[in-house]
């Protein structure tokens, strides 16, 4: 599987259908999903397990440890816990809700998926009807507990990434570009501003450069994913990158962002002001991200196999890169402003 380039019309890559939608978070986008409940389980808990893999935990999970160490940064210090306990509800809910919609408006691609073949809207566990209903009532509740206990610039936040997410990535991107992930990630990128939003109930320059940073780490975050599964995503007509482009060619836009990522973090340092202990994280998080960037690219040109390159090196790495870089976020104001001997 080295060295191919795919046609949309050798795969049959079709127009959208009315029918539409999938997972980014932040990811991105079609990240790692919750194991959905198997179809012979029976009874009330089950039910109950269905729904919550519909929400995609670990997909929120990755949003989370986005969202609160921005609130560190934003305070200066330590928020108040209640604050930070009703922004991640919040923030939980509003991703649940784009993950319920993603998985209702894709149901008839993730029947064509075999990783997704089992989630409960294919195996009919859980009605078309019901998980429409589900999702919408838990973006209204987002809206409405951002609104009430935090600020409504949170909410409105909150509201905008749960549009972006079920409407512009799945809707209008994803079976239309292949440059689905890129732009529909935005939605996954959201999650910093309200971190930001949630203590200041305003905007920076400081959480804009965070967003960039997400807005660059999803494709090289995403695509190496989209490698390892090529043949699912080509079977549904879903035109992700690799299904269009040989492994060089996503090799080198994979190495592009990857640079863009390390070099946004590092423009943070001057613009938050950030101390000793970020800039070494990221420095050092940053090098080994570029080092697996590079080593997939290598693998690619000397005509490797997915399996030789193993694609999903650089994408298991990339959730510890920024969940990494994102501790630092909340741990470097508190050396730096707290304890100034030590910034």
């Amino acid at each position: 599987m080295g060295h191919r380039t795919h046609g949309p019309g050798r795969l049959g890559v079709r127009a959208p259908s009315t029918d539409a939608r999938e997972d980014t978070v932040t990811s991105g986008a079609d990240q790692v999903a919750a194991t959905p409940a198997s179809p012979s389980d029976s009874g009330a808990w089950s039910t109950v397990r269905a729904y919550v893999s519909l929400c995609k935990p670990r997909i929120i999970e990755l949003l989370l440890i986005t969202t609160f160490p921005v609130m560190f940064l934003a305070e200066r210090g330590v928020p108040s816990w209640w604050l930070v306990v009703a922004t991640l509800i919040g923030g939980t809910l509003s991703a649940s809700s784009a993950n319920v919609l993603n998985c209702y408006l894709d149901r008839d691609i993730d029947a064509k998926m075999h990783r997704t073949s089992n989630r409960p809207l294919v195996t009919g566990q859980i009605s078309p009807r019901a998980a429409l209903v589900f999702g919408a009532v838990l973006g209204i509740a987002s809206v409405l507990w951002l609104g009430l206990l935090v600020n409504w610039l949170s909410a409105a936040l909150s509201f905008a990434a749960i549009v972006l997410y079920a409407w512009f990535y799945t809707i209008v991107l994803k079976r239309r570009t292949s440059q689905n992930i890129v732009w529909g990630g935005v939605a996954g990128c959201i999650p910093v501003l309200i971190g930001w939003s949630a203590v200041t109930n305003s905007l920076a320059w400081a959480p804009f450069v965070l967003f960039l940073f997400v807005f660059f780490w999803t494709p090289p975050h995403y695509w190496p994913l989209s490698m390892k599964f090529r043949d699912d995503y080509a079977n549904a007509g879903v035109p992700m990158l690799p299904v269009i482009e040989d492994n060089v060619a996503v090799g080198k836009k994979i190495v592009l962002y990857a640079w863009a990522t390390v070099l946004t973090s590092l423009v943070l340092i001057p613009v938050a002001p950030m101390g000793w202990l970020y800039t070494v994280v990221a420095v050092l998080s940053g090098g080994l991200f570029l080092m697996e960037s590079h080593t997939l690219l290598r693998g690619a040109r000397a005509g490797l196999s997915e399996a030789e390159i193993k694609p999903m090196r650089l994408f298991h790495y990339s959730i510890s890169y920024v969940s990494v870089l994102f501790m630092a976020v909340a741990v470097d104001p508190l050396l730096y402003w707290a304890l100034p001997g030590l910034g």
